[in-house]
């Protein structure tokens, strides 16, 4: 079965992870978030992509979920000696990434083909695409002003009010090479339990790709990221909480409906199948937290039958 999912961090990776103990790996495409890339220390950074990357190679920190697993942190320690302020936690084997990478981008070289680069040289089988080449950045409106998404969620620990987000670049950036059309070869789109306003929001506000959703044969499924109204990970529940939606897998279900055809929701939120269900969709209830390797491969059974 080929398969293609649109995905964020770290809550997308470990559902990829129980999905490729189902099918094999080369039929598997995922569709990586880019609106969290930020520049750091001259350097290129791609969150989402590298937790993918690393996850599906096997050398993530599962206790983090982020990282590589055994990595030192001597290059920020040092930085920090200097007086700079070293807020985002990069290791060293993890700069190795961020600076191929950025040397590539200064040859003209584009980040999809980075991407596959690199997770071919970790032995990784499964393609990932970032959604777009061009420059695109989540911006977080807050009391205090504008700021980086990742400044919102790592520097401040997601701590302020969400008054409002923007996608800078989002009126000219396209989908990367390859994009739309895994999701219109796809037997099964799934939409992975990522935040549904800056890691699925970003993918779907690129040009092409939420219209790619409504025209493809395949079928779409969703997991719920927000369990009993509050989010696994992340701030997806204060950013629908402030941008006016409902805080629920029904919230989740409504943003999605125009192109999704059924709805993975956790045992926790049993009650709202029947109101999403009225929205037109199929509802399977399942544990979706997915606290071990039996846990993501039992909730990736469960969408593949859904």
């Amino acid at each position: 079965m080929k398969v293609t999912a649109l995905a964020g961090g770290v809550g997308a990776a470990r559902f990829l992870t129980g999905l490729t103990r189902l099918i094999k790996e080369d039929d598997l495409t995922v569709i990586v978030n880019t609106g969290d890339d930020i520049d750091l220390f001259g350097l290129h950074i791609s969150p989402d992509i590298d937790i993918v990357t690393y996850t599906l190679a096997g050398i993530v920190d599962e206790a983090k979920g982020w990282g590589i697993r055994g990595d030192t942190f001597h290059c920020l320690d040092m930085l920090k000696t200097h007086g700079v302020d070293a807020w985002f936690n990069l290791g060293d084997r993890d700069l190795a990434t961020h600076i191929y990478r950025t040397n590539r981008l200064r040859e003209g070289i584009p980040l999809s083909q980075i991407t596959d680069e690199i997770r071919r040289s970790l032995g990784v089988k499964t393609k990932i695409l970032p959604m777009s080449n061009d420059r695109f950045e989540t911006r977080i409106t807050t009391p205090r002003g504008s700021m980086h998404f990742e400044e919102y969620f790592v520097k401040n620990q997601c701590r302020e009010e969400v008054l409002g987000v923007e996608f800078v670049g989002v009126a000219s950036a396209q989908p990367a090479p390859g994009v739309l059309e895994a999701v219109s070869d796809a037997e099964l789109v799934v939409v992975c339990p990522s935040n549904p306003i800056v890691s699925i929001g970003t993918i779907l506000s690129v040009g092409g790709i939420r219209d790619a959703l409504n025209r493809t044969n395949a079928r779409v499924v969703a997991v719920s990221p927000i369990v009993a109204g509050a989010a696994i990970k992340g701030p997806a529940d204060k950013m629908l909480k402030g941008l006016g939606f409902e805080v629920s897998a029904f919230g989740v279900a409504k943003l999605y409906r125009d192109f999704l055809d059924a709805m993975i929701i956790d045992t926790k939120d049993a009650v709202l199948k029947g109101r999403i269900e009225k929205l037109g969709l199929s509802v399977a209830v399942t544990d979706t937290v997915m606290r071990s390797l039996e846990g993501k491969v039992s909730l990736a059974k469960v969408v593949l039958e859904c």
